[in-house]
């Protein structure tokens, strides 16, 4: 199971992506949490505002490169957050990727949700994801997105675009 996100480890993803800005560096976040530390109260909820406010400078304003990795599980405030803002986002077969537990899914909506419905392959197909890459697979494929990129960074910098 995947630990929570308090206060400590948001303000270090959140450091990790202003220096990424300031660096003008390409960005990989490896997910698998349970959410936001509860116990810490509403500083450990702030952390997922605070990642996606520091994301926004980084993807919008300096247009920088962000993969998103998600293993399992990834739930909570990360799913609703930085987890999905990446630029790709790439799942590992047969994760557990949710933002609430299937029993309390149910009982708001008050029916039954398949059972399959918080897996990788499941949301995949519903367009949640851009790729599921098994782990050992992840370096090769991390390459060639990087490699794409920077031939577009070269392609955008040659041109004018409107």
């Amino acid at each position: 199971m995947g630990g929570s996100m308090g206060s400590v480890v948001g303000e270090k993803i959140t450091r990790l992506i202003e220096y990424a800005t300031e660096n003008f560096l390409p960005l990989i976040i490896v997910s698998a949490s349970g959410g936001a530390r509860m116990q810490e109260g509403s500083l450990s909820l702030m952390q997922m505002a605070k990642i996606s406010s520091a994301l926004y400078n980084y993807q919008s304003k300096k247009r920088l490169f962000y993969i998103s990795i998600l293993t399992s599980p990834t739930a909570g405030g990360v799913t609703a957050s930085f987890g999905m803002l990446g630029d790709i986002i790439i799942v590992e077969p047969n994760a557990y990727i949710a933002f609430a537990g299937k029993r309390v899914i149910e009982q708001t909506l008050n029916q039954t949700i398949p059972d399959e419905a918080q897996e990788a392959e499941f949301l995949f197909e519903k367009g949640s994801f851009d790729l599921i890459v098994p782990r050992h697979l992840l370096k090769s494929v991390i390459s060639e997105l990087f490699t794409f990129h920077d031939r577009g960074t070269f392609f955008h910098s040659k041109f004018k675009f409107i």
